[in-house]
């Protein structure tokens, strides 16, 4: 590292740890301020080599944030477009044909019919699993494959295989004629029949009789079910990043995963959803979405309007992020509350925590901090966790996903006891 980049890197993390220290007086737990590394260690491991402490060891319950120790590439390529809504032609597989023969012996030469059945054409079938996040890999078209002629002998031709095409855990089916919803799948390995493959037709020994000893007549396979659904995730993300445009959600979601997602100084760089993917050390892996821009009046479809806040009713909680580095920071959360209670104020019931990024931008960030906390207080909302963070310098993530992990862990938690 060059002496220019050393001093300006001390010269940030002497601007931010008293900013966290003051959080820290506002709060009872201590915070990490730790910058966030690109490391496969283990938060634990991390702690122990930091500071020795086992109490400090402890207070982290659930498991830690891993990151991987490859680098990202260095071409200007971002991410691919996150798909949630796909609109999917399928059809089941054909059915096989049957087959005209007689069978011939030497003791018998005109022995009768002995054309086989063709076999039944392959389903096509729709499966929830927990490894695909997005509907970017499903084409719009699928058909299932043809079942195998009948043969000679009365052999049957061979069933074809099913077809099943991988889609989100929560994804919904609809129909695309009537637009409503055939089928939830919920949870991991559930299916939906889209399209099911046809029969195969008889072979002529079956159209044997005592009028017909000789049919010349045969099935054809049925043809597959031809059936047009729409595809959409009901749930895009574990987390959503709401906030202003250049608030800096795109460069805090690719320092939290892996993601690449286009990072730009103008307003509205994000105009669809971007997701990342954070691993845990238990092989957890969660989501998060960098959702487009909000302003004001965004419930009456101005800037993106409507097409956002559609995003954020699939998310399970939402990371509102405030830039600390503009001078009334707390306008900004009054205005993104004011847009999804005007929208639908349900939303607001879903578990919130506050962002405060760009906590670097200058000297006077720790007093920001300070207002901000006070205008929370005055305002009721002191619930809200507050977490300062540097999504440029990857300061004090660590604090951030561990939090990420409690909230996922607890709203598994609540929905395993309602199922009770």
């Amino acid at each position: 590292m060059s002496l220019i980049s050393h001093v300006r890197k001390r010269i940030v993390l002497n601007r931010i740890f008293p900013i966290i220290n003051l959080l820290n007086d506002n709060n009872s737990t201590s915070t990490s301020t730790e910058p966030f590394i690109h490391s496969n260690l283990k938060l634990s491991d991390q702690i122990k080599s930091d500071n020795n402490n086992q109490q400090n060891v402890e207070k982290y319950s659930h498991p830690a944030p891993l990151r991987s120790l490859k680098n990202k590439s260095s071409t200007n390529i971002h991410s691919s477009e996150f798909i949630d809504y796909k609109r999917v032609h399928v059809k089941g597989g054909k059915g096989g044909d049957g087959m005209i023969c007689f069978l011939q012996l030497w003791s018998n030469p005109q022995a009768g019919p002995s054309g086989g059945d063709g076999g039944n054409g392959g389903h096509v079938i729709f499966e929830a699993s927990k490894n695909t996040k997005s509907l970017n890999q499903i084409k719009s078209k699928y058909t299932g494959e043809q079942g195998e002629n009948g043969m000679h002998k009365d052999m049957t031709g061979k069933n074809a295989p099913h077809m099943t095409i991988s889609v989100p855990i929560g994804t919904l089916v609809k129909d695309a004629q009537t637009d409503q919803i055939v089928a939830d799948l919920y949870c991991d390995k559930m299916k939906f029949l889209a399209a099911k493959g046809g029969s195969g037709g008889k072979g002529n020994h079956y159209f044997l009789s005592n009028k017909n000893r000789h049919p010349y007549v045969a099935e054809v396979g049925a043809q597959g079910e031809d059936n047009q659904w729409i595809l959409e995730m009901k749930i895009i993300a574990h987390a959503g990043l709401v906030g202003f445009p250049n608030a800096g959600k795109s460069t805090l979601l690719s320092a939290l995963s892996r993601a690449r997602p286009k990072v730009a100084s103008y307003p509205f760089t994000t105009l669809k959803p971007s997701v990342g993917i954070v691993q845990y050390e238990d092989m957890e892996q969660l989501s998060i979405a960098d959702l487009p821009g909000i302003i004001s009046e965004a419930h009456c479809n101005k800037g993106l309007g409507l097409n956002f806040l559609k995003h954020i009713e699939r998310c399970v909680c939402l990371f509102f992020v405030i830039d600390m580095s503009i001078d009334e920071p707390f306008e900004q959360l009054k205005i993104l509350m004011k847009e999804i209670d005007l929208y639908k104020s349900e939303l607001l019931q879903k578990p919130i925590t506050i962002i405060a990024n760009k906590i670097d931008s200058d000297d006077d960030s720790a007093t920001k901090l300070k207002i901000f906390l006070q205008h929370l207080n005055t305002n009721n909302l002191f619930h809200l966790k507050v977490i300062p963070v540097s999504g440029k310098y990857g300061t004090n993530l660590t604090e951030l996903l561990i939090h990420f992990r409690e909230l996922y862990d607890s709203q598994n938690l609540d929905q395993n006891n309602n199922f009770e």
